[in-house]
């Protein structure tokens, strides 16, 4: 498939234009022209590039990828080498951020509530761009038992939580770094808010306020949206696709 008519379908699907994101969503570093063999990945780290490289893949997809607000704008060093390995090798790097955390349907969030087996979900409509999801789980489970099936479906042990035996029958979902929601969550009714980091504070909010709470992970939360839509991609648009997850426990 052309480039440009592969990411006229990723825009038409993600909508990146809706959002106000901290980095450019798209293409960030240009490769070849004709897509053939696509690797995704949470993050387009030199470790995902080598395995695209192996892989031999004409393109990076990843939820983490470059240039982000606030970072230093000279290639070189680590940026330098990642860019370098792309250009060398004509591989396309393109990344979508907030657009795919919060998309309904392979979203990150959507995705851990599916994987968590809640009944139904929506999108929660708080600036920025709704990025809550609420959850409902049709059999209420207690906060201990919710523990369990994170670290299960997850494969790892939660980062941090505040957790009882009392029934959760609602969970508010912001995978990575959206423990600063955890109000908002509040606000919104959740039992549970479900995120993938933890802050000072965070454990604070929810021991006063009586909402449970799960840190799970930024890497682990963010690992099934960018794979859910590798997978549309292989579905509808008969493109070679492989997910390849570069392990971070933080």
């Amino acid at each position: 498939m052309q480039r440009n008519s592969f990411l006229a379908r990723l825009n038409e699907w993600l909508q990146p234009e809706l959002v106000s994101d901290y980095c450019p969503n798209g293409l960030q570093v240009e490769g070849a022209s004709t897509i053939q063999k696509i690797v995704t990945g949470v993050t387009a780290s030199q470790a995902l590039i080598d395995a695209a490289i192996a892989a031999k893949a004409d393109t990076i997809l990843v939820h983490h990828g470059y240039f982000w607000k606030g970072e230093a704008e000279p290639i070189v060093g680590m940026k330098g080498k990642r860019i370098r390995s792309l250009i060398e090798n004509n591989i396309n790097l393109i990344a979508y951020h907030l657009p795919l955390d919060i998309h309904p349907e392979f979203g990150n969030n959507a995705q851990l509530l599916k994987l968590l087996n809640t009944d139904s979900s929506s999108v929660i409509d708080l600036p920025p761009n709704g990025i809550l999801q609420l959850g409902e789980f049709a059999e209420p489970l207690t906060g201990t038992a919710l523990a369990q099936r994170i670290e299960q479906q997850l494969k790892r042990p939660l980062v941090a939580s505040v957790h009882s035996d009392r029934k959760i029958t609602s969970v508010a979902v912001c995978t990575g770094g959206g423990q600063g929601f955890i109000e908002q969550a509040l606000a919104a009714g959740a039992d549970a808010f479900i995120t993938g980091e933890v802050s000072e504070q965070t454990i604070h909010v929810a021991r006063e306020c009586g909402i449970q709470f799960f840190a799970a992970g930024h890497h682990a939360t963010e690992r099934y949206g960018v794979r859910a839509l590798g997978e549309k991609i292989a579905e509808q648009l008969s493109i070679a696709v492989e997910f390849v997850d570069i392990d971070n426990p933080a």
